[in-house]
């Protein structure tokens, strides 16, 4: 009787099983392309667990998406184009995904310093080539804004490296130009550690970080309740069961009537208008 391996899946869910096919498919090009967003090897790692933790919180719902890659794409851009990340010191340091090359680095270096609505569209575009309307709709702008974004980023390249050759190309060639030159860099030598001093985290690992980061994020919202609780709590104690009813401030009572020459005072009743017309003397 021939001796059968136990099968990889073993021990693990559908859906883990799935989440961890997806994660080895597309987390080494999603760090690289990643890296050429921001210019930055430990943010890129950052970004794509960030987006895989994401993916496996909401794992139902990423899993019937029609395109649960692209489900995860859009949440590492996001994560990785935040702007406070330019305020972290010490961000570009780590080292370089792909090849070290001089025309390489100057491309990467001049994507870059693109704003980073351009850097989007042209690496969704011109990178991983998809189409206009594809791309408007993953940066969630109109078709027209996009296609501005790309030919403004195209424009910026043309002037800063001469050497590319988009300058007075049509926009198809320009985008040919560009889907090669990206392509070298986008399609390198998968992540091994080498960039950031450590090996990439397994799919079981980022699992495992995703359910961490959701407990805490659970235990931060439960105690941010229970302290809500606790002070209304003790505003409630601290506070009087009773209170004092205001004083009535006096009425005014207008002076009695004297009559002339008397030293004494009485009250002369004054009959209303209404009633004097009735009274038969006045008839």
């Amino acid at each position: 009787m021939t001796a059968h391996a136990s099968p990889p899946t073993a021990g693990r869910s559908p859906a883990a099983t799935a989440f961890d096919a997806l994660h080895t498919r597309h987390a080494a090009a999603l760090t690289r392309q990643a890296h050429l967003l921001t210019g930055q090897p430990r943010l890129a790692r950052r970004a794509v667990e960030h987006g895989f933790h994401l993916a496996w919180q909401r794992w139902p719902e990423v899993a019937v998406a029609p395109d649960p890659a692209g489900w995860v794409r859009a949440a590492v851009y996001d994560h990785a184009l935040r702007p406070w990340h330019r305020l972290v010191p010490g961000g570009r340091a780590g080292g370089r995904l792909g090849p070290p090359d001089d025309a390489d680095r100057a491309l990467r270096e001049a994507i870059t310093a693109l704003p980073a609505p351009y850097r989007r569209v042209l690496l969704l575009h011109d990178g991983l080539g998809l189409g206009l309307y594809a791309t408007a709709a993953e940066v969630e702008a109109s078709t027209r804004a996009a296609a501005g974004r790309l030919t403004h980023a195209r424009d910026l390249l043309a002037a800063r490296l001469p050497g590319l050759g988009l300058a007075g190309q049509p926009p198809a060639r320009q985008g040919e130009i560009l889907r090669d030159r990206l392509a070298a860099l986008l399609t390198g030598p998968a992540d091994d550690g080498a960039a950031t001093g450590e090996p990439p985290p397994t799919g079981a690992q980022v699992r495992a970080g995703g359910e961490r980061s959701a407990r805490r994020t659970t235990r931060a919202v439960f105690g941010s309740t229970g302290l809500f609780a606790l002070v209304t709590l003790s505003v409630a104690v601290a506070a009087p069961d009773h209170y004092a009813a205001l004083p009535v401030p006096p009425v005014a009572k207008a002076p009695a009537n004297r009559e002339p020459g008397s030293g004494t005072s009485r009250a002369v009743h004054r009959t209303p208008p209404d009633q004097a017309r009735l009274l038969p003397e006045v008839r």
